[in-house]
């Protein structure tokens, strides 16, 4: 293993600027090796340097990469090197911090902290308060796949048990482990949404039933309305507005009904002021929690946006202990792990960006034996 005293470059995939895909992002064989040194002094207690093994995207990369959002999820430099979430050898911890939580050769996953940028390197640096240990029976592309959809812990752990779910989008990163960790919890239904059904009801998803929303309009369902769901997770967009109009197929707030979103109303926004990102995600969201919950609480489901993760490493070491006792299995997007090449890189960018995803879309930065 090449220490930063050897390796001066590295490989990285570098977006030049805002715009397309293709013609944004190529890969680098000459870029500089990261440096702790590099970061400020709070930052440089907790960050370690890893030897990349794989890096699994997410929305947020390919809306960095379109700039709709550039004043809040903007690198402070062009050019950037994209990917939040990954997985790999800790190679470099801090110098003089007492119980560091990792030491070198420790095999680890990490979510992106301040942005999703920086991970897709042959070296990369992750902060340790959103890292944990990988287990011995997960690869290094299913950490990182893990990583990027440990969401799915928090979201599953507002169920009960015996509660029926509905999961709109349901095939995509985060539903696809989420409903793993709500049958853990003791859901006793899952239906899911989605263009490709007859994955759902196979292992390790087995959804309960499942819905081709471009042949069936879930919410038209009349075994839904004569047995209506305890929960709905929206993690495609748009449900709720569909719900106002019709809310037959799940109960309201006064019987315990609740709705659980992660995006805003449309899944592809653009936001330049303070003021347009607060309405989507602040002024919305807090004035549908309380009408749902105050005046039309016997009409509407509980409204929540369960958006935010907190920067601790709870999530992650849940997400790992699942994993490692099999409960939780990491589903990656069947045509990749994608290569490391300006090829490769692309093509996941591509298929992140177009939404059209199985699982979590996962780049094999080194072909180390893993």
């Amino acid at each position: 293993m090449l220490t930063p005293s050897v390796q001066k470059k590295i490989k990285a995939a570098q977006g030049k600027d805002y715009g397309d895909i293709d013609e944004m992002i190529h890969v680098d064989d000459n870029v500089d090796y990261p440096s702790l040194e590099n970061l400020s002094t709070k930052e440089q207690k907790t960050s370690m340097i890893i030897k990349t093994h794989a890096v699994a995207l997410a929305c947020g990369d390919c809306r960095v990469l379109s700039g709709m959002t550039k004043e809040f999820q903007g690198p402070p430099s062009f050019p950037y090197i994209p990917g939040g979430d990954a997985s790999g050898i800790v190679v470099e911890i801090p110098k003089d911090v007492k119980d560091f939580p990792f030491k070198v050769g420790d095999r680890v996953a990490a979510r992106f902290v301040a942005g999703p940028r920086g991970a897709l390197a042959t070296y990369s640096i992750v902060s340790s308060l959103v890292c944990e240990k990988i287990p011995e029976n997960v690869s290094f592309s299913e950490a990182a796949a893990l990583a990027s959809a440990s969401p799915a812990i928090l979201l599953a752990e507002r169920i009960k048990k015996g509660e029926r779910v509905l999961i709109l989008g349901a095939g995509g990163g985060v539903g696809s482990h989420t409903c793993q960790l709500m049958r853990s919890r003791g859901a006793s239904f899952i239906a899911g949404v989605s263009r490709t059904p007859e994955r759902l009801l196979k292992s390790p998803l087995a959804y309960d039933r499942a819905i081709d929303y471009t042949k069936e309009d879930p919410f038209s369902i009349e075994e839904f309305k004569t047995n209506p769901f305890d929960v709905i997770l929206d993690l495609s967009a748009g449900g709720w507005l569909k719900l106002v109009d019709d809310s037959s197929i799940i109960k309201p707030a006064s019987e315990g009904g609740r709705y659980l979103t992660t995006t805003p109303d449309v899944a592809i926004y653009e936001a330049h002021t303070v003021l347009s990102i607060m309405k989507p995600f602040l002024f919305i969201p807090l004035w549908r929690a309380l009408k749902s919950r105050l005046w039309q609480r016997k009409h509407l489901p509980q409204y929540t946006f369960a958006m935010s993760l907190p920067e601790e490493r709870d999530v992650m070491t849940k997400t790992m202990t699942f994993a490692s006792k099999g409960e939780l299995k990491a589903v990656i997007d069947p045509n990749g792990p994608f290569d490391f090449t300006t090829d490769g890189v692309r093509q996941a960018f591509r298929l992140q960006e177009s939404r059209h995803i199985q699982g979590k879309v996962v780049i094999q930065v080194s072909k180390d034996v893993e």
